[in-house]
């Protein structure tokens, strides 16, 4: 998620930022770039406030005096802890000295969390990381125990054998020394759940166990006086802030509903807000851009982190249309006969057209187990299809071997394809493959990272993947490390009206490159990038804030990468056939 402040591009936790904005008391409606009301505790504002204080005036540079758990990771029991924040946190409650003149390897570091950052780095306790902090990510439990580690300078020899803490030594040792002191307890017999997200409450209970003041503690006292804060935060930027247009006549509007309108018991400040972001957004004309309540963003984060609940389905805003992108997958999507760009009309009889994205989308999920009677447009012919809504648990690597061929399939480019395939890989070109087949067919994307970590794997280190165009510039993403699949090997990437995103930019880059020969059909043609801003009230914005093109500057945008060799869908999958017929002629 970006930080209004501090602009870091990593996505998907809430930044510390945003709860240490100027406060205003100017109602939330005004607010189009502000926050919506966030609840603080008045005893523990005015101690953060002193804490804050103390430290200016009687510290120096780079020390920070130890502070409570609950005062330094205030992340929500549920919500998953960001690196940054557990980065801060364990600076903190740990008192760590840092340097503050140290040099970072990282591109960006928000501001705010930078002195912490660096104190950290200065103990080697960022490697986990490698070169690429992201520090608005979510961090793991093994990555969480690495930096504990590395601060309190523990060693431990593994004795206990878990299969997801074996990917490094410096891992399988902090794992040997959670179990020794006490501070982590596995999730299984075999599995310790290293790749497990971190939530606030395990957080919490983590760090006062490292301190050695055991586990959860009491609850505050609900007694104590809350206050609810209208705010705004102010932009680090080098650039003019725009003010809200109409401003004045906004805010007189609000003044006279308030103050004149009959039905005033109707008059919901929350719902007046929200429809006035949502009309905001919406004025774009992007159907990528868009404002989401709390509840909306929490389904919205579900969907990003691989849960997905309803009918199974990767599906798009195309003008006014809900589309399907692609069926995941087993899902009931697939099994109904769902297919990419079938547009869903109706729900249960009631039209969806027209509606925001969000009403569709929630019109066609619902409980597990019920039915989903969906009237679909395909090709200009409508039909109905009824499909039974369940939870799908998104995968995302699937490896077969035909013959001494190796077949990978990427279902999206997230967390498990960013940790796992280059280890796969490696697997792979240590069995000698006579040719990989790269399958990206429906693939709806994911993280842009991760294209470039799996384009990595066949390109040389340096080459470009793809350039990102903005309004603050244009930058090019290169890939930082060696291939793995070696260059004799032929490459074959498998791509069809589902491939989208992350997958289209993989599928150019290699494709510019001339690693390997792109078969099947014309890509979807997304090539847009969207951040996502979380709220301190748990909406968020997804917003357009660029377009990327291939390494020879194609454009994706509503183009979509054209195959080598064009390929139609069939039930005999003749795509696939004829991806093993040219690595047995041993075309790339």
């Amino acid at each position: 998620m970006t930080c209004v402040s501090c602009d870091d591009e990593s996505r998907w936790v809430e930044c510390p930022h945003l709860r240490e904005s100027i406060f205003s008391p100017v109602p939330t409606l005004l607010g189009m770039r502000t926050i919506s009301s966030v609840q603080i505790r008045i005893f523990g504002l005015f101690y953060t406030r002193l804490f804050v204080i103390f430290g200016l005036l009687l510290l120096p540079v780079g020390v920070w005096a130890a502070m409570s758990v609950s005062d330094a990771l205030r992340t929500s029991d549920t919500s998953p802890v960001s690196r940054g924040e557990f980065i801060r946190a364990a600076v903190q409650v740990l008192g760590i000295t840092g340097e503050q003149q140290t040099k970072l390897p990282y591109r960006r570091v928000p501001k705010g969390l930078e002195s912490f950052i660096k104190a950290a780095y200065a103990k080697d306790a960022l490697v986990t990381f490698g070169k690429d902090l992201a520090s608005a990510r979510p961090i793991t439990r093994g990555q969480a125990l690495e930096i504990i580690v590395a601060l309190q300078n523990v060693t431990a020899e593994p004795t206990e054998q878990y299969r997801d803490a074996k990917t490094s030594d410096a891992l399988s040792r902090a794992v040997q020394a959670a179990i020794d002191n006490g501070w982590m307890e596995p999730q299984g017999s075999s599995l310790f759940g290293t790749k497990e997200v971190l939530t606030g409450k395990e957080g919490r209970i983590f760090l006062r166990k490292v301190l050695g003041e055991g586990g959860e503690q009491a609850p505050a006292d609900d007694s104590v006086p809350t206050l609810e804060i209208h705010f705004t935060p102010s932009r680090m930027s080098t650039t003019t802030t725009s003010e809200l247009p109409k401003a004045q006549i906004l805010e007189a509007l609000w003044k006279i509903v308030e103050q004149d309108y009959l039905y005033s018991d109707k008059v919901k400040s929350d719902e007046v807000a929200y429809s006035a972001a949502e009309a905001m957004v919406k004025s774009l004309g992007d159907p990528y851009s868009t404002f989401y309540r709390p509840a909306s963003a929490r389904a919205f984060q579900s969907r990003i982190q691989g849960e997905i609940s309803g009918i199974g389905a990767q599906v798009e805003d195309r003008e006014g249309v809900l589309t399907i992108v692609t069926p995941l997958p087993s899902s009931p999507a697939e099994k109904a006969g769902l297919k990419p760009n079938d547009e869903i009309l109706s729900v249960d009889g009631v039209s969806i057209r027209g509606l925001s994205y969000e009403e569709m989308v929630d019109h066609v999920r619902g409980p597990k187990g019920s039915v989903a009677k969906l009237k679909v447009r395909r090709g200009g012919m409508e039909m109905d299809i009824e499909v039974t809504r369940d939870t799908i648990k998104v995968p995302e690597i699937d490896i077969k071997w035909q013959e001494d061929i190796a077949v990978v399939r990427l279902m999206q480019f997230g967390k498990l394809t960013e940790t796992d395939l280059r280890a796969e890989m490696k697997h792979i070109q240590d069995q000698g493959p006579r040719g990989v087949i790269l399958d990206l067919r429906n693939n709806p994307g994911g993280l842009l990272n991760v294209a470039t970590l799996v384009s990595a794997n066949f390109l040389p280190k340096g080459s470009d993947v793809v350039t990102i165009m903005s309004r603050a510039g244009d930058r090019v993403e290169v890939t930082e490390d060696a291939p793995v699949i070696d260059p004799s090997v032929p490459v074959v990437v498998l791509v069809n009206g589902g491939s989208a995103s992350a997958s289209e930019i993989v599928a150019a880059a290699l494709q510019d490159a001339g690693r390997a020969t792109i078969v099947g059909e014309q890509t979807y043609g997304k090539g847009t990038v969207q951040e996502v801003l979380e709220f301190n009230d748990k909406s968020s914005l997804k917003l357009t804030i660029a377009e990327w093109r291939s390494p020879l500057g194609h454009k994706i945008d509503g183009a979509g990468v054209k195959p080598d060799v064009a390929v139609a869908s069939s039930d005999r999958d003749e795509q696939m056939m004829r991806a093993i017929e040219l690595i047995k002629r041993g075309r790339r």
